[in-house]
């Protein structure tokens, strides 16, 4: 089963300073935190920010080699959690043929946000990283920097850099 997520916001690791994505649920009951490289967090950072650059940035230059070859991202889905890896698919369609591409979970995101595509996770991923999932009654962001605070991405699948 997979339920749908929408990017909440980015936030640093106050214990590494890494960038870290926040997905939320859609039924808005918990936050999924996945640890990203700096390029991958900028390139999310200029998309939330709507940001334009002057010259296209990778994840741009996908969006338009897609449009131009006509093909669509149906959605991305964060496929599983293993050996503290975040892994990720996107689910893609053109007017001959479906093609599901393995990438990583912050690629995935970046041209989801720049397709205007929904982002899905397994349930197998929530339940795996259920030690790092923030539920509803801790949303305010007192209470997101005090459990950002307390995590231990050893523990809760930090995406490697």
């Amino acid at each position: 089963m997979l339920l749908e997520f929408k990017i909440r916001g980015l936030v640093m690791d106050p214990n590494n300073n890494s960038p870290i994505v926040l997905l939320q649920d859609c039924r808005g009951d918990s936050i999924l935190p996945i640890w990203v490289g700096i390029f991958e967090a900028n390139a999310i950072a200029l998309q939330i920010e709507k940001i334009d650059t002057p010259r296209p940035m990778t994840h741009d230059l996908i969006k338009i080699i897609m449009n131009h070859m006509e093909i669509k991202v149906q959605r991305i889905v964060i496929t599983n959690l293993k050996e503290n890896t975040f892994h990720a698919v996107l689910e893609l369609s053109s007017q001959e043929r479906k093609v599901i591409v393995d990438c990583r979970p912050s690629d995935a995101i970046a041209i989801a946000m720049r397709m205007d595509s929904p982002i899905y996770v397994s349930d197998e991923v929530i339940s795996k990283s259920q030690n790092a999932t923030i539920t509803k009654s801790r949303l305010d962001p007192a209470d997101v920097k005090e459990w950002l605070e307390s995590l231990d991405p050893d523990d809760l699948g930090k995406y490697k850099m």
